[in-house]
């Protein structure tokens, strides 16, 4: 299992989101968010293997990208926000578990387990 992984629930279908694009970015002072990983959620709404460079990240600000619009567009629904970014902090060499709660006007996040 990666250092980071998520999940996204649907609060208007009352299910898991599946096939949802995600990207992790860092950030890189000089250059601002860099991509570093890539995945997609499962038929469960998890992503827990994105392949990171290193086993552990190093501290600092990361990016989580949600690309939200495909996900409303396969369900031939209008969403407001074509993506969701989730920026966070990484502070030590725990596992960061970060979900999505969505719907086509509206998400929530907070920090699991």
């Amino acid at each position: 299992m990666s250092q980071i992984t998520t999940h996204i629930l649907d609060t208007t279908l009352g299910r898991p989101a599946a096939g949802v694009t995600i990207v992790l970015h860092d950030w890189a002072h000089d250059a601002g968010w860099r991509e570093i990983a890539r995945g997609l959620t499962d038929a469960d709404g998890r992503l827990t293997d994105l392949l990171l460079p290193e086993e552990r990240l190093a501290h600092g600000a990361y990016q989580l990208r949600f690309f939200t619009q495909q996900y409303f567009e396969q369900l031939h629904t209008t969403g407001f926000y074509p993506f969701v970014d989730i920026c966070f902090v990484i502070t030590d060499e725990s596992h960061y578990h970060v979900p999505l709660l969505l719907n086509p006007f509206g998400y929530s996040t907070y920090r699991g387990s």
